[in-house]
């Protein structure tokens, strides 16, 4: 009696769980949908690459940076992981939606979740758009594993059609139907309060949101200017950007070079760096710095070596400071040493 009980109690959990595995399994499932049906984003170089919007992740990542980096500077390991990952995605999403082998997808719903937590958790314009997604599909891939499939699913069908099959302690694992645990409160416990202390964790790491001063690095670009250097012909300096909005760049509409007083030695406008040379630019990475009609446009997570000609400076001893300016009137300065 007790083996019916817990039997009809895992059907009607699988049973009220469908709308949970049907969103969940569409929100993944239309990553590929997007990608590859509605349009084509894994052609590099144009506009919307997959790869490009890979490393916007980069500079905010939490634990997953080196894997992120060496992606993003390796194109064709990039283009074949995001193939990969996307044809995860789509059967792990399809899976999902009908119902096959549930828990063994739910655990790919919770990794994927858990990849696009740590990548980009930080993102996100106006709400913390990633970081919900990311949290909530963890949340929802271990109420997936606990629950199973029941009626509406390719599992709920295998289990009244073919008893000896699904009744294996494998399929109970990878599939549906009752859950080989002896302690499934402790289960429960234990794995609800790892993923809300990984909730807390992340929404204060990436946030703020738990205590002290909200942050969000997704609203204002912010750009690090590092090893600065030049001779009697050329100044060198590696620019970074590290925060601001990943739907477009920062349009950098000035660069000057100063003296310790802060008059200007050399002016590079908008006009020019709209037609600064691709020659004088040195990528790091997939999304590049370039020149654009009004500006030039550094996108999130780009990181490039700037090349800037300075043969018309006469005191050459006199250069003291590099200044990059935004059009939204932010500035950022680098002490030339």
């Amino acid at each position: 009696m007790k083996h019916t009980t817990n039997s009809q109690s895992y059907d009607l959990a699988g049973l009220y769980t469908l709308s949970l595995r049907m969103v969940i399994g569409w929100t993944y499932f239309s990553a590929f949908w997007r990608r590859l049906i509605l349009e084509n984003k894994f052609i590099p170089d144009e506009k919307g690459y997959i790869g490009e919007k890979f490393n916007h992740f980069l500079p905010n990542a939490l634990g997953i940076k080196p894997i992120i980096e060496y992606l993003v500077t390796h194109p064709d390991v990039l283009h074949r992981s995001m193939m990969i990952f996307t044809i995860i995605e789509a059967i792990v999403g399809l899976f999902i939606i009908l119902g096959l082998f549930t828990r063994l997808m739910s655990i790919g719903i919770f990794s994927l979740a858990i990849g696009i937590l740590l990548g980009s958790g930080w993102l996100g314009t106006t709400c913390l758009d990633e970081w919900q997604i990311g949290v909530l599909g963890v949340a929802g891939g271990f109420v997936l594993f606990l629950t199973g499939s029941s009626s509406y699913s390719l599992d709920g069908y295998f289990l009244k059609k073919n008893k000896c099959f699904t009744q294996k302690k494998w399929f109970q694992w990878f599939g549906s139907g009752m859950l080989p645990i002896t302690s499934p409160k402790v289960f429960v416990l234990t794995g609800s309060l790892f993923i809300f202390g990984l909730t807390l964790y992340t929404n204060q790491y990436f946030h703020g949101g738990v205590w002290g001063n909200l942050h969000n690095k997704s609203v204002k670009p912010k750009l690090e200017i590092s090893n600065i250097s030049y001779n009697n012909s050329d100044l060198k300096f590696e620019v970074y950007r590290t925060e601001g909005a990943d739907v477009y760049g920062s349009f950098l509409i000035g660069i000057h070079i100063l003296d310790k007083n802060g008059n200007i030695l050399k002016e590079i406008d908008h006009k020019e760096l709209s037609k600064f040379s691709k020659g004088h630019i040195k990528n790091h990475y997939v999304a590049k710095v370039k020149p654009g009609k009004h500006s030039l446009i550094i996108p999130l997570g780009a990181k490039a070596d700037i090349n800037i000609g300075i043969d018309d400076i006469l005191e050459k001893e006199a250069i003291h400071t590099l200044k990059l300016i935004d059009i939204s009137g932010l500035e950022w300065a680098g002490r030339i040493k």
